[in-house]
């Protein structure tokens, strides 16, 4: 199961994720930003940091593991160009 979390520079916003282990992949121009995996919290409402371990400032991946819920990429500061991210399950 893969899922797009961005594509181009266009956030698709808060997408389902089952629960499990998985990997987030990000590639592109980061022009100083810093993309990272958010977790929708239990009041439904607040985005809360996966961890620094899958908050990426450059082209890489980082592995995580999650239960059940909304997940998002959040991409902050500097100027990015032609970003693409997704998480991937892993099996």
């Amino acid at each position: 199961m893969t899922i797009n979390l961005i594509a181009n520079d266009e956030n698709a916003g808060w997408r389902n994720w089952s629960g499990g282990r998985g990997t987030f992949t990000v590639a592109g121009a980061f022009g100083g930003a810093a993309v990272k995996l958010q977790y929708l919290g239990p009041d439904g409402a607040t985005a809360l940091d996966v961890g620094g371990d899958v908050t990426l400032g450059a082209p890489g991946l980082a592995n995580f593991e999650l239960g059940a819920g909304r997940i998002r990429a959040e991409v902050t500061g500097g100027t990015p160009g032609g970003l693409y991210a997704r998480v991937s399950r892993i099996p």
